[in-house]
């Protein structure tokens, strides 16, 4: 045999291998078809219906959730643009409204006269709230009023300068800055006292109140 008739005998060999392997992987891809179609037609109607129902569960819980937090977040943003607005509470307009509260507070706490006690000091505790207030209100009883008519005390302060050192939706702190005048019978010329005072404010039903009174 030559080496050409050789070359053909293995062309022939591997062409039969190749046909060989290919019907062997085409009855093995039918017979998976088949199992598969078996499968289905055997799984009965029942299983089918539950496995879609399920299938339907989860895509409309997946929706629900979604409308959930797309709703959530709505209330979310009208509660924080419509109620909290921290843009409105904090901005300039506060600001002066915080600070004229803490000036004429500041006045009326220590400005009083022995002819006019009682409307002094009502006048003064309405600008105040919380403990301080009832500080003040024990205070002035206890100590300024015996005084004050014993020894005919009258002060009056004038704010010089303020200004707004923390200003919150609900909150502010302001430095006072006083100049209080105070005369009585033991000193009718009177004596002169500048200080600094650092004011605590609380809004309460949209109305700025003193709730702290410190000497800085």
């Amino acid at each position: 045999m030559t080496t050409n008739d050789n070359a053909d005998v293995t062309d022939a060999e591997d062409t039969d291998v190749e046909k060989v392997t290919d019907e062997a992987v085409d009855e093995a891809t039918e017979k998976d078809d088949a199992a598969t179609e078996t499968e289905t037609q055997a799984e009965p109607p029942a299983s089918i219906v539950r496995r879609l129902a399920r299938g339907a569960r989860a895509q409309l819980g997946v929706i629900l959730l979604a409308a959930a937090l797309v709703a959530s977040a709505g209330v979310a943003a009208w509660l924080y643009f419509e109620q909290y607005r921290p843009d409105q509470a904090t901005n300039p307009a506060a600001a002066t409204v915080a600070l004229d509260a803490a000036k004429n507070g500041t006045v009326a706490l220590l400005s009083y006269s022995p002819e006019s006690l009682d409307k002094d000091f009502a006048a003064a505790k309405s600008h105040l709230t919380g403990d301080f207030l009832s500080y003040y209100t024990q205070f002035t009883e206890q100590i300024v009023t015996p005084a004050a008519k014993q020894k005919s005390v009258k002060t009056t302060a004038a704010v010089v300068r303020a200004a707004v050192s923390e200003l919150h939706p609900d909150s502010a702190v302001v430095l006072v800055f006083i100049n209080q005048n105070t005369v009585s019978k033991e000193n009718p010329d009177g004596s002169f006292a500048a200080s600094a005072v650092k004011v605590g404010l609380k809004k309460i039903n949209d109305t700025w109140l003193i709730g702290s009174f410190d000497p800085v």
